[in-house]
């Protein structure tokens, strides 16, 4: 085979398709499904929705206590900015002396990731109810907590959604990058297709990648619908 010619997986009998390194070969890709794209995907699916839920967690608790001690919300911020505005295969190399080349070290790098954006997304829903709303709920003799639970945190929906819907692209993409630091995600077959290069492994996996960024970018949207069925009558 002469030098820099593609170096094809050799999975059994190959099509012309496979063998002339065809820009996308959906015979291979359907008859690799199974080995070498379900696995990638199914654990690139558990990275990104372990990561979106601790964020979440970590970042809703910090905006109901800043939202609450306004001296707070600064602090707070800037630390989450910090966070954020590192590059993803810094932050890995800074934390693998401490947790080592594994997923640990993963998930704490996409958590850090979401939690800006969550954190602002939950004070600016917060802050989005009015004040006459709160006199009013005041004046139905309803205390903080049930103010918070019946009138300022379904007025917050829309917004905490938007915030989710932006991490969790957000994390989708940057857990492609941890195939530098464990064999997981749809990044190790992007990584290894680069190596190659072989095109339909390269473009498969990228193109679920972008699949799966829409397709939990869409249920979100759809929770966000089912939590508030009022802004669907106001806009009809």
């Amino acid at each position: 085979m002469p030098v820099g010619d593609p170096v094809i997986p050799d999975y059994g009998v190959a099509s012309e398709c496979v063998v002339n390194n065809g820009f996308f070969c959906a015979d291979w890709f359907a008859a690799q499904w199974s080995t070498v794209f379900w696995p990638p995907l199914l654990s690139h699916i558990v990275i990104t929705v372990i990561a979106v839920v601790i964020g979440f967690a970590i970042a809703f608790t910090a905006a109901l206590i800043a939202y609450r001690r306004q001296w707070l919300v600064k602090p707070i911020g800037v630390v989450a900015t910090f966070l954020y505005t590192l590059p993803p295969l810094a932050l890995f190399q800074l934390l693998v002396p401490f947790t080592g080349l594994t997923l640990v070290t993963v998930e704490i790098a996409l958590v850090c990731f979401t939690l800006v954006i969550i954190f602002q997304a939950v004070l600016t829903g917060l802050a989005s109810t009015s004040a006459s709303v709160i006199q009013a709920a005041v004046g139905m003799g309803l205390s903080p907590g049930q103010i918070l639970r019946r009138v300022e945190l379904p007025f917050a929906f829309p917004a905490i959604i938007n915030g989710l819907r932006i991490a969790t692209v957000l994390t989708v993409s940057i857990a492609t990058i941890a195939a530098f630091v464990v064999d997981d995600g749809l990044g190790s077959p992007i990584l290894k297709a680069i190596s190659s290069p072989f095109n339909t492994q390269f473009i498969g996996a990228g193109a679920l990648a972008v699949l799966l960024a829409f397709v939990l970018d869409g249920l979100l949207v759809l929770l966000g619908r089912a939590l508030t069925p009022w802004t669907r009558v106001r806009m009809s």
